[in-house]
């Protein structure tokens, strides 16, 4: 006989991402499951044993420190082995951005299994849910954020489930754009960049070369010389404190790379646009702020 302590929690559906369910499982040998289906989001993580997952016709054999994921109203089935009978942890979850948590994860109904190091830690936080099982504010709170925990250590050890090699790529170069675009104004370097993407410099150059015919520095600066383009040319503020709004800390060297781009100093720049004989910062900008917006919708 299965040994199972479960808890189950109010719907919260106003709530972009919340507990509906948790529990740790200990079962007999060939205890099953299904086929079946839930309401909400669940994941399953082995602590111990071995068994099956069975999903979409596909079966999954699973053992210790492997995890599955079944979405709402999938039909699914799992079985605990006849030899090793498994223990297991699960959350269940809702809410208007639990997709795209899932999806940050790397989980999905295509790719539904994943792997695990951190089998304690993801105990300790099932086990923090339970223990925190009563109905305040403070729980509530509590609960919603450890499960928030739960999916960032599933995320650690994700693997993106693109298609193609292609595909992949695209999706480092969008991330590495969102940094850029994100942070342009912070002395970062392209070290910065390739770290947020958890991939090396070298890699991250092959990538822009094939998506942007142009390295990442080459982008960074780019965009960096784009918007100082934009400040000249909308407001009075000195060359000096546009410098450093646009991640320059020396003034000399953002006018360097300011001519290298744009073939004109700051200041000859801001004149000639006062003069009318430059309009086309804005239309730079434009241009940068349309791709980012392509590859957002190939992702």
């Amino acid at each position: 006989m299965e040994k199972a302590y479960k808890l189950e929690f109010k719907n919260q559906s106003s709530k972009e991402l919340y507990l509906t369910t948790c529990g740790c499982s200990q079962t007999e040998p060939l205890h099953s499951f299904g086929p079946a289906v839930r309401p909400h989001y669940l994941i399953h993580f082995v602590l111990s044993g071995a068994g099956k997952f069975i999903l979409g016709g596909k079966e999954y054999p699973l053992k210790a420190g492997y995890g599955f994921l079944i979405e709402p109203d999938e039909l699914a089935f799992y079985q605990s082995d006849e030899m090793k009978p498994w223990t297991y942890i699960w959350v269940g979850f809702s809410g208007s951005q639990a997709e795209e948590y899932l999806t940050k994860t790397g989980l999905s109904a295509k790719h539904p299994i994943f792997e695990s190091d951190k089998a304690k830690e993801l105990y300790e936080t099932v086990k923090d849910m339970m223990e925190h099982n009563t109905y305040s504010i403070a729980n509530d709170m509590r609960r919603n954020g450890l499960l928030r925990v739960f999916l960032s250590m599933i995320a650690e050890n994700a693997m993106i489930p693109m298609s193609e090699e292609a595909d992949k790529g695209n999706y480092y170069v969008q991330k590495a754009i969102e940094f850029i675009r994100s942070n342009y104004y912070s002395p970062i370097k392209v070290t910065d960049v390739a770290d947020y993407v958890c991939i090396n410099r070298s890699y991250l150059y092959t990538l822009f070369m094939e998506s942007l015919e142009m390295s990442p520095q080459e982008f960074l600066s780019l965009f960096r010389i784009t918007k100082a383009s934009q400040l000249l040319a909308v407001t009075t503020l000195s060359v000096e404190s546009i410098a450093i709004s646009c991640g320059y800390s020396d003034p000399l060297v953002f006018g360097k790379a300011f001519r290298k781009l744009k073939g004109v100093s700051p200041s000859r720049f801001r004149k000639e646009v006062l003069n009318g004989e430059i309009r086309r910062s804005q239309g730079d900008l434009e241009q940068i702020e349309h791709f980012i917006k392509e590859m957002q919708e190939q992702s």
